[in-house]
């Protein structure tokens, strides 16, 4: 149990293609923001939500707040984090990849490196939305939400111009691409839901 990270869990996007809240949407007897909370709460002594719509999540019994720049994506959200948390780093997990595991976590936390973001490339593709960000970013954060729009070219755009560390943890023997597999549209649902049919 780590207790000098903060876990964080983004929940503050708008699910525009799904259609619905997908934090909310139903896998077996959970719906997927429980099995992320789950995950996040045998790992951290404190786990917080970040959600611009806080009355959502009441029922998880986990603090929650709300993004300081309202709608200007993920980074306000983990701009949040690192305003309201008390450790010097936090762990950040969106709401929707509800495949991530302990062990994909603690290595992407125990990964060495003096750089203060880090988070993998995986299935093709950065993942920065399970990753490790400290504090002292906090300014350089807050000068690129005050001067850039909402959009994710605009996040990525951050993340190559701060020292990020990228992780390649292919040939770990616990990984698998579905691990990152994030839940965007309907069909991504249904693939997430035969995916644990048939490996559960």
């Amino acid at each position: 149990m780590y207790s000098d990270i903060t876990g964080i869990i983004l929940a503050g996007g708008k699910s525009s293609r799904m259609g619905v809240n997908k934090a909310l949407l139903q896998l077996g007897e959970q719906k997927i923001i429980e099995r992320i909370a789950d995950l996040m709460c045998s790992l951290f002594s404190e786990v917080i939500i970040i959600t611009n719509t806080p009355e959502e999540y009441k029922f998880l019994d986990l603090p929650l707040f709300e993004d300081i720049y309202k709608w200007k994506g993920p980074l306000a959200g983990i701009h949040s984090a690192l305003v309201h948390s008390q450790t010097e780093k936090i762990f950040v997990l969106s709401c929707d990849v509800p495949l991530m595991t302990k062990e994909m976590i603690e290595y992407i936390i125990n990964f060495e490196t003096d750089k203060p973001i880090k988070f993998c490339e995986a299935a093709g593709y950065h993942q920065p939305l399970a990753g490790v960000y400290t504090k002292s970013i906090l300014s350089t954060i807050e000068e690129f939400l005050k001067n850039n729009d909402a959009t994710d070219k605009s996040f990525h755009q951050f993340l190559k111009n701060v020292n990020a560390e990228i992780i390649h943890p292919e040939g770990l023997n616990f990984y698998k691409d579905e691990i990152f597999f994030n839940v965007n549209k309907p069909e991504d649902f249904e693939q997430i839901k035969n995916y644990i049919t048939h490996n559960s």
